[in-house]
Parts: structure tokens; sequence; C-alpha cells
């Protein structure tokens, strides 16, 4: 992993920790879980607080992330909120953790001057054994602590104020008002500095998880939709009157669901044309295709011209394939009446040739379900699928190892907003 290390294409925009004090902030929140203080003078943290190198020190992965449910967290600073989430067993803990800390931004950067915030993500279940107890994730609350306990004080000290308030004779305790300026040089004025979040409990929506082998669970108004490995425990068995299971086996079904529930976006000239996404396609079918029939190739220096050429080389491996020869038909049919007959397209080469519906809550999720149907666009699997792509990753040869990272440097990397928008019409 060190050449995705190297180019940032994992362990990416992470804060560095440097600075002794909130190291030592940081070991007493490592403590306070049950765990070795680090003894390393700098590392790196995501949105989470999650850091490789103190995961590689300790020698587990899964430090803050136990069992893969209710995540742990840890909060240094506010600026953790504009980082990614490198490693969760749930989708959406990146979602989770940006609402909880922009709903409590105001409690977060007064806390975080003096203490570290610290806790679990907790929901209805403590262990994952089958789907039921996927599903019963309803919502999470967000148990927040303090190294400090600057939280207990703050909300000691308005205990004390309200008594104060209420109380006519309260101002004549004079052990209650020196209890109330010891606790004001550790919490400063509360009425100016809001302490304690407001917000702790959320929704838990739409989601992959790694458990099982990597499931997805769909939420619409009247079902709920697991898509899945059947040899998943639970699958078809849960809530079977509620939850549609599908299995991530059967492309036509999947592909059904995703096209009547509106999560899609059908081939059709107006946004194909424009986005060059058959284009894309097309090419990244062509270099999973010469991966394949020589994984040790050298292709630092190859272009355009140097892939028609082996595309006319290898007429017959390419015919066999058969879907660079899809989306070139596909392309002319969308070029002459505007659309693809997609109910005419073979079940697995459908995922070829739509993208989410940009506009969907569920846009991400879905490419990312898309990308399971096509692994030989390593790109969309980097952007939307990163374990995946991780685990493909395992499986190449250095050299084409060195390949896919140039690939990714000069396309999405260069500006990745501007590439998500045309293929994607992502925005952000």
């Amino acid at each position: 992993m060190d050449l995705l290390r190297d180019n940032e294409l994992i362990y990416g925009r992470l804060l560095t920790v440097d600075e002794p004090h909130l190291i030592g902030r940081y070991n007493k929140a490592l403590a306070a879980f049950g765990l070795k203080p680090t003894g390393l003078e700098s590392f790196h943290i995501d949105r989470t607080g999650f850091s490789p190198e103190i995961a590689e020190e300790c020698g587990d992965q899964a430090y803050l992330d136990p069992n893969g449910v209710n995540r742990r967290f840890i909060i240094l600073t506010p600026s953790q909120i504009d980082l990614p989430v490198v490693h969760t067993a749930f989708s959406n803990t990146s979602q989770l953790m940006f609402e909880f800390m922009s709903r409590n931004s105001r409690a977060i950067d007064a806390l975080t001057i003096k203490d570290v915030l610290y806790g679990e993500i907790e929901d209805s279940v403590s262990k994952v054994e089958d789907i039921e107890d996927l599903l019963s994730i309803n919502q999470v609350e967000f148990r927040v602590l303090s190294a400090e306990d600057v939280l207990g004080k703050a909300a000691e000290l308005g205990t004390l104020v309200d008594r104060l308030k209420q109380e006519p004779d309260a101002w004549r305790d004079n052990e209650m008002l020196d209890r109330m300026v010891e606790l004001a040089k550790v919490t400063g004025d509360i009425r100016e500095n809001a302490l304690v979040p407001d917000q702790v409990i959320f929704r838990h929506n739409a989601y992959w998880t790694s458990h099982f082998g990597g499931l997805y669970v769909f939420v619409d108004k009247d079902v709920t939709t697991v898509v899945g490995d059947p040899a998943a425990p639970g699958f078809r068995r849960s809530r079977p009157w509620q939850v549609s299971y599908l299995s991530i086996k059967d492309a036509d079904t999947v592909f059904k669901f995703l096209a009547t529930s509106g999560r899609i976006e059908l081939p059709r000239a107006s946004w194909v044309e424009s986005s060059g996404y058959l284009e894309h396609r097309a090419e990244m079918v062509v270099r999973d295709l010469i991966w394949q029939s020589d994984p040790d190739r050298n292709l630092s220096s190859v272009d355009k011209v140097w892939l028609q050429t082996w595309i006319h080389n290898h007429a017959d491996a390419i015919n066999r394939d058969g879907n660079f020869p899809f989306l070139n038909a596909a392309k002319r049919e969308i070029g002459q009446l505007g659309r693809l007959k997609i109910e005419e397209v073979k079940p697995q080469q459908r995922f070829l040739v739509v993208r989410a519906k940009p506009s969907h809550p569920d846009a991400w999720l879905t490419n990312r379900l898309i990308s399971d149907f096509v692994p030989s666009d390593f790109v969309s699997r980097y952007i939307f699928n990163k374990q995946g792509f991780y685990r493909d990753y395992e499986g190449y040869s250095e050299v084409w190892r060195s390949h896919v990272v140039d690939v990714l440097k000069t396309t999405y990397l260069r500006d990745k907003a501007t590439f998500r928008t045309r293929l994607y019409g992502l925005a952000d």
C-alpha cells in the first residue's frame, strides 16, 4: 500500500497530530477506551479520530470500531469535520459524524480549547450476528465524554446557576458560590460558551456495511431493501413481511429495483453525450482486458493511439468479452434514438451504461452498488467503493498497480469535483 500512501490514494488529507498537548489528550481518550497510550510523536487522524499509524502500532485496525458497531470517536479539534473517514464498517459513519459536528459546532469549538471529546456512536445492538441486528438499528445516539470532565462540570455549573436564580437565599450559600467559581475556572462563562452538545440523536438511513461480506440497506417509505449475499445469516428470514431481499448475484433483479425506485438514470442522450460516460467505460473495459492478457506489461507510455492499436490487434479477445462492442453499439443507438432500449440489454451489461440519479439522496450509495457490477472500472471503484478498490488492488501485479495509480492521478485526482460532475453529475 506504500504506492497508494505516497500518492495520497489511501489515508490522504488526514490531519497531522504532533503537538504534545494534543497527543496527551488523545492518549487520555485511548485510556478511557481501555487502550494503551501511543508512544508516537506524530500521527494522522481522520474525521472520527482514527489513526492508521496508531492502528498499526497497536496491531488492530478496528481499535475504534470493536465488533463493527457502536463506533468510537475522538475529537481533538473542530477542523476534523473537513476530513474524510478512512476506516469504518458502515458507509454512513462519515455523514453521521458530519451531522453531529455541524449541529454541535459551538459546543465542540468551546470544549476542544481545553479538552478532548470522545465517546461512541451508540445504536441498539452490541454485536451484529445476523441481518436482523442490522435492521433493528433505526437511529444512533452520540454518547459524549471529555477527559477533563468539562462536560460534567458545565452541567453541574448550569444546575447551580439555575438554583441561584430560583432560590431566594441561594446567594447566601458561600460553599455553593465557591464551587461555582471553581467550576467557572474550568468551563468559562457557560452563558456565552455552549459546552453541552444540543443534538446527539440522528437517523440511521441507507448504508453499506462490511458485515457478511458486504451488504446494502436501502430505506423507502413502505419497504426496506437488503442487497447482499444470500448466504448471510437472516437473509430472507428477518422481517420478510416488510423487507425485500435481493441477491447481489442477481443482476437483473438488482437493476430492476434501482430503476423502479428511481435511483438510477437510464442511458439517454441528455446526459450520456455530454458526460463522456460511455467513452470512459469503454476505455476501462479495454484497460482491464490488457491487464487480464498481460498483467506484467509496462503501460507507463500508453496513449490513446497505443490503445486503439491494441484493440485492433486483439479483436478476437475484444469480441469474446463483448463489453467494448456493446458500448460502441450503445453509443450509436443513443446518438440515433436519443435513448438505449435497456430492456434488450443483458442484465450484467446494463450497469455499464447507467449511473445513480444525482439528485437522489442515495446517489453515492447507488454508485457504489453499481461499481460492484462493473469491477473493470477501477476509477469508479476508487471514487465510490474504496474498500472494494483496495481489495482489488491487493491482487494487482506491481506494474499494474503503478499503472492504476497513474490513471487515477491524471484523471480523478487532477480535479476531483470537475471529474465527478462531468461523469456522474455529482456536485459534491
